[in-house]
């Protein structure tokens, strides 16, 4: 049993030395993976909820199409700004 959980507790551990959640997801780059998740939550959820195709490279082919479509829909609803001197 300790085994199975050893990954999960050396983490438990390392959060608790660094003091802080904020500092230990600094320190492993969980911050990028939790960015990345949400990310991509965003994009299923806008879109269908799941990526259809069953091979992994189809699977990123139709997540970038579906980056693609939100970029270009995000940069259709942007407002053009003019400064004004």
């Amino acid at each position: 049993m300790p085994g199975e959980y050893a990954d999960r507790n050396r983490a438990v551990a390392n959060q608790r030395l660094s003091g802080s959640n904020a500092r230990w997801k600094w320190t492993t780059e969980y911050n990028c993976r939790s960015i990345a998740e949400t990310a991509m939550y965003r994009v299923k959820q806008l879109f269908r909820g799941s990526l259809t195709p069953r091979d992994y490279d189809c699977q990123v082919a139709e997540a970038l199409a579906m980056v693609r479509a939100l970029n270009k829909m995000t940069k259709a609803g942007m407002l053009e700004s003019i400064r004004i001197a």
